[in-house]
């Protein structure tokens, strides 16, 4: 049997702990991404979805379309514009016409880009590793096994 935390009431019905659980998850990812963002501003005078947008073209080296990035990240393709835009200024990103397609770009980043987002990825990996320095190995194990299992669950595998 397995026993809860001293803040859940043992009568408490599993729909209450489940919305317990549901504004936990929000409030401790909210607060990683308040201090992420803190620290991108501070730190590297940039901002978390700027990172998020280099992030995703890092991870598509042949490049992405618009509409890819917007998908990936989950927001709409005017917040990805204004950001792909400043990047393309700044020569950190660039667009290629689609062989056959005259009005899609694709979107990749420069060898300067792939500079910087290398130097931005690695601070996120120390301040991401910082934070969660509250937990051990075997936290991080189970909390990844029980989040994995929640995703199935949602994905319906």
């Amino acid at each position: 049997m397995t026993s809860r935390p001293a803040d859940i009431p043992s009568t408490e019905p599993i729909s209450k702990s489940r919305l317990r659980l549901w504004l936990k998850l929000l409030k401790t990812s909210g607060s990683i991404e308040e201090e992420l963002r803190r620290r991108m501003r501070a730190e590297l005078g940039t901002t978390l979805p700027r990172f998020d947008v280099m992030s995703a073209l890092a991870r598509a080296p042949e490049g992405l379309k618009m509409s890819e990035i917007s998908r990936r990240l989950r927001v709409s393709n005017g917040n990805i514009t204004g950001i792909v835009d400043k990047l393309t200024e700044e020569g950190i990103a660039l667009r290629v016409a689609v062989p056959g397609d005259r009005r899609a770009n694709l979107v990749r980043l420069t060898p300067k880009g792939q500079k910087i987002f290398a130097e931005h990825a690695g601070r996120h990996e120390a301040w991401i590793d910082e934070i969660l320095a509250g937990l051990n190995a075997d936290d991080v194990a189970g909390m990844m096994l029980r989040l994995e299992h929640l995703s199935d669950t949602l994905e319906g595998d």
